[in-house]
């Protein structure tokens, strides 16, 4: 237990830092730390896709550093907080595979938005049309979609989600149950346009 918070502590403390000074330095010493964080990630959202998906993990996993050096001006909360951008960054990253690949020729059909809800999105047909539908829910209210995509995409618990987004567990799970009204009326609709 004390090393996990000693690691979490070296983390957030080396997130600061590297937003303040942006040496690669301290970049290299974040990145030891949490590579194997990132690892894991990727490879759960690898997981949900396609068996013969053409990104590999290590090339999400690097890819996905190569966006958030971008981001070192942002304000970095915590290891939490720096996990839940890094595995929306990979979605985006999937996605815009997806899209190169000619994923959105896909037939259309039924997102059972129940077993995303229970389990998270776990192929490359749930990724594009919730991703669609997580683009209208950000429209209205953006940081109820945040918490979905922590939950959904990034796979954070709702401990986690409060935790990156300093609300309540009870907000968290509260919110979720709205945006599944809100998500399974836009995949519904969605169908029916089918």
């Amino acid at each position: 237990m004390a090393d996990s918070v000693d690691r979490e502590l070296d983390v957030t403390l080396l997130l600061k830092t590297w937003s303040r000074n942006g040496r690669r330095e301290t970049l290299d010493r974040l990145v030891l730390l949490v590579h194997g964080d990132l690892r894991r990630v990727a490879r759960s959202q690898m997981a949900r896709e396609r068996p013969d998906h053409t990104l590999q993990i290590t090339a999400l996993v690097n890819e996905t550093f190569v966006r958030l050096v971008d981001q070192r001006r942002t304000d970095w909360r915590n290891r939490a907080h720096f996990l839940g951008v890094a595995a929306s960054c990979m979605r985006r990253i999937l996605v815009d595979h997806a899209r190169r690949r000619g994923a959105l020729k896909r037939p259309r059909g039924k997102v059972p938005l129940d077993d995303i809800f229970a389990a998270g999105v776990t192929s490359i047909e749930q990724v594009l049309p919730v991703h669609e539908a997580l683009e209208g829910l950000a429209r209205l209210d953006p940081a109820q979609a945040a918490i979905v995509e922590l939950r959904f995409f990034s796979g954070l618990t709702v401990e986690e989600i409060a935790e990156v987004r300093s609300i309540s567990p009870s907000t968290v799970k509260r919110e979720l149950r709205t945006a599944k009204i809100f998500l399974k009326t836009r995949l519904e609709a969605r169908d029916d346009d089918a």
